[in-house]
């Protein structure tokens, strides 16, 4: 038997249980979609090949799955180059798939449908592994190759282009099922019994969690609690642990409170995290580091000398060294003289808090009222007020249940498509927090939260312009130029496309849209003017 690449590549994905992929099909890939229908993976067409790519990187992160994607030659790389950037930051694992011109054209300038002179180039700058398939024997051995970096590494973006003659070609069919999976790496014996001889000995402990603990979880909140050790979490690992818990710390650690913490400390365990600036440094003031010893956990060896140097590091995946080391504990009798963990943390919090101005605490207590009505739910963000507020001061109740593009890369135009793949990938209800001016990036994707009947409530905070930009502006005594915006009528525009709409006038309305909402079942976007959000339904709570 034997079937075209393009049918092979599909039987492929599916094979490694890929069940969703998005994509606008093109002349160059048509052949691609050829083995699509009998399938059972489902085909999501955005309306931009942005879009496809951050709803790759929205359904990574709520399923801890590879996002997938199919873009054309040229155009389609180039757009889907800027969330392919997202996801390299973010350590999000994303599959793109896209055509490339014929071989016999490669780099000869002949002015071929979608030529791009050096596509390559593009995707090399943005992927972790990029590959131009020259002939069909090679694309289960790449597929092997990408699907191991997914389960055994720091995950990021791969990327395949298949030159248009080759998708039509036949070939042999190849092994059933998928290669055999790889083990991350795990900790040393000796490397964990020394930690736990450190830790052991530790009177303020404290632990900094970065995404890449977002599949350990219960392992870290069970080690927290033995040892008594607050957990600052970073905005990719908010809700590792739940934001009621007395050890948490969702605030972060660019604030001089989480600082003093993280200097009063006597030992830190970093595990998972960067050190990246957005994270410890938004403000750019400079200084953080950590004053006593520091341990270092990560899956990527080339991150232990990037921020604050380890005193003792350690290369393993996170779930895999939190498991190892509380088989250390397990029948360890840990004298904790001064069972501090909890006081410690909330000193930390109460202090952030006041760290904050008045409007920052503002936005955070309207954070605390969509959470009230959405306690459960996803909540995905672009760089907007309301998501700068929650990372700075906010918690989420589980992992992946709180993220955004404002940190790392910072790439407007994501919230709306990211949103549409978490609840794409979830089957639940997901709420997108996301400014007018990032919005009027991705409009069009509005309407794909219709055609797939994704449960997503679009709370829009609209202050007619670039709110963060004119501040800097402002403080730096530059003239406001070009961060004022003509705004649409998000509301027309959204029943157009077959959303509800509301725009409450007051904080009663407000509350009983979030209602409505969450009640429907249907894709809805509730438009907030920021003054009136402010003053009225702030000053209702007063």
């Amino acid at each position: 038997m034997r079937e075209t690449l393009g049918e092979q590549l599909v039987r492929l994905l599916a094979q490694r249980q890929v069940d969703t992929v998005f994509g606008i099909p093109g002349a160059h890939t048509i052949e691609l979609y050829r083995g699509l229908a009998g399938s059972g993976i489902h085909h999501v067409t955005p309306r931009h090949e942005q879009g496809a790519g951050f709803m790759a990187d929205g359904y990574a992160r709520a399923s801890g799955k590879p996002g997938v994607a199919f873009v054309i030659t040229g155009p389609g790389v180039l757009n889907i180059a800027t969330p392919m950037a997202q996801a390299l930051a973010d350590s999000i694992p994303m599959l793109v798939i896209a055509g490339v011109n014929p071989r016999p054209y490669l780099g000869m300038g002949t002015g071929n449908l979608h030529e791009m002179p050096r596509q390559a180039q593009v995707s090399n700058s943005c992927a972790l592994l990029s590959h131009t398939l020259s002939d069909v024997q090679q694309l289960q051995p790449f597929l092997d190759k990408a699907f191991a970096i997914f389960q055994s590494e720091r995950p990021g973006p791969v990327y395949l282009e298949v030159p248009v003659d080759l998708f039509a070609s036949t070939a042999a069919c190849c092994r059933d099922g998928a290669a055999a999976l790889v083990e991350k790496p795990a900790p040393s014996v000796q490397s964990l019994a020394h930690i736990f001889s450190l830790l052991s000995n530790a009177e303020a402990p404290l632990i900094l969690a970065g995404g890449g603990c977002v599949l350990a979880s219960q392992a870290l909140n069970t080690l927290a609690e033995k040892i008594d050790a607050p957990v600052v979490m970073t905005t990719n690992a908010r809700g590792v642990l739940a934001a009621e818990h007395p050890l948490a710390v969702s605030a972060s650690a660019s604030l001089n409170a989480v600082r003093k913490l993280v200097n009063n400390a006597d030992i830190v365990l970093a595990i998972g995290t960067e050190f990246g600036s957005t994270d410890y440094d938004m403000y750019e003031r400079g200084g953080f580091g950590v004053s006593q010893t520091l341990i270092r956990i990560d899956i990527d060896s080339r991150q232990m000398h990037s921020g604050a140097p380890a005193d003792y590091a350690v290369v393993a995946d996170s779930l895999q060294f939190l498991e190892g080391l509380l088989t250390q504990f397990k029948d360890a009798e840990l004298d904790i003289k001064n069972k501090s963990g909890a006081v410690r943390a909330s000193t930390a919090c109460t202090e952030a808090w006041a760290e904050l101005d008045k409007e920052m605490q503002g936005d955070c207590q309207i954070l605390t009222m969509i959470r009230q009505h959405f306690p459960t739910q996803t909540i995905v963000g672009d760089s907007t007020q309301l998501i700068y507020a929650g990372n700075l001061f906010g918690g989420a109740p589980a992992p992946r249940r709180w993220f955004n593009s404002s940190t790392g890369f910072g790439a407007l135009g994501y919230g709306v498509p990211a949103a549409i793949g978490a609840a794409i990938a979830s089957n639940e209800t997901t709420v997108c927090l996301i400014g007018d001016g990032g919005l009027q990036f991705c409009l069009a994707e509005l309407i794909v939260a219709v055609q797939e009947q994704a449960h997503v409530v679009f709370i829009v905070w609209n202050n007619q312009g670039y709110g963060e930009i004119e501040r800097y502006m402002r403080g730096s005594s530059i003239e406001r130029v070009g961060v004022s915006l003509h705004t649409p009528d998000f509301i027309a525009l959204a029943i157009s496309m077959g959303l509800e709409a509301h725009k409450p006038e007051s904080r009663t309305d407000f509350v009983q849209a979030m209602i409505e909402a969450r009640n429907s079942g249907r894709a809805t976007l509730i438009e907030l003017d920021e003054r009136l959000a402010r003053s009225t339904f702030l000053a209702s709570l007063d």
